[in-house]
Parts: structure tokens; sequence; C-alpha cells
């Protein structure tokens, strides 16, 4: 997977928008809550971080390339070195799992919003 095809696939989710954050870091939101954070400079030491359960974080810093993530609640995100640490279907799996733990999260409130920003915007689409 490549930066481009990420970003593809997590486009694909419900509701999800995106947002550049700290000059270099593109960070997908479910919500305006983060569920995956890449970065646009080559030469940073990961190219994602995303939300994981405690199993799925024993499970994942047990391997080479993945570490607990530096600035994030403990144990609770990973951090990835390069793609190549992980095959194409395993990121959209782990992923897609981020962002169901993150969505889990929001007010109702929230999710509301969320449903009624969907239903106008295909209104509008269809004028």
């Amino acid at each position: 997977m490549i930066l481009d095809s990420l970003r593809a696939f997590c486009k694909t989710l419900p509701h999800v928008t995106e947002d550049v954050k700290w000059g270099d870091h593109l960070c997908f939101l479910i919500g305006e809550k983060m569920f995956c954070i890449t970065s646009l400079n080559a030469a940073s030491p990961y190219v994602m971080t995303f939300k994981v359960t405690e199993s799925d974080f024993d499970e994942l810093v047990e391997r080479e390339g993945i570490v607990q993530a530096a600035y994030c609640a403990k144990r609770q995100w990973v951090s990835v070195e390069r793609f190549h640490h992980m095959r194409d279907p395993e990121i959209r799996q782990y992923l897609t799992k981020s962002y169901e733990l993150i969505k889990a999260k929001l007010t109702r409130k929230k999710l509301a919003e969320l449903e009624q920003g969907k239903t106008k915007k295909k209104m509008s689409d269809g004028l």
C-alpha cells in the first residue's frame, strides 16, 4: 500500500473527512475525531498511526516495524514504520477497526449530525 491508496480507502468509509495537522500530517477523521494519522513527509520515521484494541496492541507491537505510538494514549495507538510491514488487506482491516473504535465513542448527537449531513448532501447532489 502507498499513501494514495490508503487515502482512497479511508475516504470510502462513511462520513470521513481529512485534515492536515502539525504542518505535515494528513489525518483521517470521523466526527472530527482522528482514527488514522499519516505523514506527508517522506523522511518521517512512521507512515501511519491508528487506534487499536488492547489485544491487537499486544499482538502488533511484537512485530517488526510496529511500535506504540508516541504522544497517543498508552496501549491504544500504534505506529507503523513502513507500509511493507503489513499486507494491504490487513491495513484495511485495522483501519476499519480504528474507524469503528472512534465512531463508537461519538455522542448520539454527533452521529445524528453526521447522518443529517449525509442526507442533506444527497438531496443537494440531486438538484
